[in-house]
């Protein structure tokens, strides 16, 4: 089990298709992971009302989701070395 207290950021990425390969990755090696999915463009509790004003014109839609993976610290060298092609 991952907890709070017994992980590391892996990865963080703006790339859907990037963190999919990750998460293939980790599953064929049977490293376990957690993954936080964080929208960018959410309203923020203090100003609600922001993008129904300001809308998203302009900015670079791409950003709009950050994915963050984390493995158990145990499991860290392994992944990193998993992701960066340095175990087949």
């Amino acid at each position: 089990m991952i907890t709070i207290f017994n992980r590391k950021e892996l990865i963080s990425t703006y790339d859907m298709k990037k963190q999919a390969e990750v998460r293939d990755l980790l599953s064929q090696f049977k490293i376990p992971y957690s993954i936080n999915v964080i929208n960018r463009k959410s309203p923020s509790p203090f100003d609600a009302g922001s993008r129904a004003r300001t809308g998203t014109f302009g900015e670079n839609l791409e950003l709009e989701y950050q994915y963050i993976i984390f493995v158990r610290k145990v499991d860290y060298e392994k992944a990193d070395a998993v992701i960066s092609g340095k175990i087949k």
